[in-house]
């Protein structure tokens, strides 16, 4: 899942000051390269980035640009260094330049990095995946978590012989022009009721005509999901959904909210795509299905299984997926960066990591320390803000409200604007992420106690001087 859409307004640094005052702190840090690199940019680059996530849109000095990686910390071009915990939006699990992925590489380049043929390579990476991911009988590989989403629906749509399909409000499956509605907050006001969701492309440049098919829904509501699948159930091909709504920070599903979509979609002949860009390998080996046992018709992948690398991947029974052989009436699916040595190479070793014994145990539980001491902290300091998630993955929401459950929550009551000035301060305090609220803290293999115990304490330095 790409980052593009999850993006709040950057504040000014008077509002960070005026909001979060600077502790007493030596971490103040010069950008001056930075910066004048940033210029340099916007000569040759639009908005001086390759991503609005990125940008000023974000940051609202401009990027901190980021020269090197090892573990857990990064250094800017300023020779800043930060504990990292946006982890290239979650792509990095095994942290920065992991010695067994760096000796990988190094040994395959020299080989040649690509071929755009079948490669041994291509088999050890997809047994790999297939033995880790419980709905997976067969794997194909593409470039970005973008790529795959638009395959899935492409094969619900040749498999079920239905062209329409339904989409949660908040969700973000790419930038597919179909998939491009209500992927952004906006003032609740806009949103329309949730039995008639206003419809909100997140894109010009998207004829209106391309969202006839798109069915709109809301999330983790399980009465108005049994209501749209009544009302459009016998049309729609698939029912695509995040397991956990990683679109708006981290908002877990209600408790038997997916196994009902399960059998919803099961009930009208939908197929259910799971979404797993973001929350795949994270949560356990076999991502969020295995945790939540949920078995989707199709799922799909990118970040942590590249280990930084670009990839995507669409898994599922044969029986959809070889829809995809040559011959007539066939799903076309090309690409000439499909299996790629290089990250074939990477993912096999990067999956023989993540299945050694322990190691979704030690990502949950680094996870849950940061998240207990988060909230600790805001409890000693009287800072109304809530940490949501668990394990590996969560956000913080600046907000009265014991729970965000789902995107009307979330452009409600999360004080986004709040958490940016938040973030910048934390900047300033040597630990690195994004300050947009609707992305998420991730915790890789990398992480430490140590690194933890650093997090909070520049949190709590921070809010030393929030009102």
């Amino acid at each position: 899942m790409g980052a593009g859409s999850r993006i709040d307004a950057a504040v000014t640094r008077s509002e960070i000051q005026n909001q979060f005052p600077m502790a007493q702190t030596d971490q103040t840090r010069s950008r001056t390269q930075s910066q004048q690199w940033f210029e340099r940019a916007r000569q040759s680059l639009v908005e001086g980035v390759n991503s609005p996530s990125r940008g000023a849109a974000v940051y609202s000095d401009g990027p901190i640009l980021l020269e090197r990686g090892r573990g857990s910390q990064v250094w800017d071009i300023d020779g800043n260094k930060y504990i990292d915990f946006m982890m290239s939006f979650g792509a990095l699990i095994q942290g920065h330049a992991h010695p067994a992925l760096v000796k990988i590489v190094s040994q395959a380049i020299t080989e040649g990095s690509h071929f755009a043929a079948a490669t041994s390579a291509e088999v050890e990476a997809a047994e790999r995946f297939c033995r880790m991911v419980p709905s997976a009988e067969v794997v194909r590989f593409a470039n970005t978590g973008s790529e795959a989403t638009m395959l899935a629906l492409r094969l619900a749509r040749a498999h079920t012989g239905r062209n329409k399909f339904l989409k949660f409000e908040g969700h973000y499956h790419g930038w597919y022009d179909p998939y491009l509605l209500n992927a952004h907050s906006h003032p609740p006001e806009q949103l329309g009721s949730p039995e008639n969701p206003a419809r909100l492309p997140d894109s010009e440049g998207i004829p209106a005509a391309i969202f006839d098919d798109v069915v709109l829904a809301p999330w983790n509501d399980s009465a108005a999901l049994q209501k749209v699948i009544a009302k459009h159930g016998h049309e729609l091909a698939a029912v695509i959904t995040e397991p956990i709504m990683a679109n708006m920070g981290c908002i877990l599903p209600r408790d038997g909210y997916l196994q009902q979509l399960r059998d919803l979609t099961s009930h009208c002949g939908a197929l259910l795509i799971l979404d797993e860009v973001v929350t795949g390998f994270r949560y356990a080996p076999g991502g969020c299905q295995e945790y939540y046992k949920v078995k989707p018709d199709l799922s799909t992948f990118g970040k942590a299984l590249g280990g930084g690398f670009p990839v995507g991947a669409v898994a599922g029974p044969r029986s959809i997926l070889e829809r995809m052989r040559w011959g007539d009436k066939m799903v076309l699916h090309y690409g000439t960066f499909n299996g790629h040595r290089l990250t074939m190479k990477v993912i096999a070793e990067n999956l023989d990591l993540l299945s050694a014994k322990d190691t979704h145990a030690k990502l949950h539980a680094i996870g849950n320390a940061a998240i207990s001491g988060l909230r600790d902290m805001f409890r000693r300091r009287k800072v109304k803000a809530i940490v949501q998630g668990f394990g590996p993955m969560f956000q913080i929401y600046f907000t009265e409200r014991d729970a965000i459950h789902d995107y009307r929550d979330y452009c409600a009551y999360a004080d986004t604007k709040k958490y940016s000035r938040f973030i910048h301060k934390l900047l300033e305090q040597g630990i690195y992420m994004t300050p947009s609220n609707g992305l998420h803290w991730i915790i890789s293999t990398a992480h430490t106690e140590t690194d933890v115990q650093a997090l909070v304490e520049a949190a709590d330095q921070v809010c030393a001087g929030l009102s």
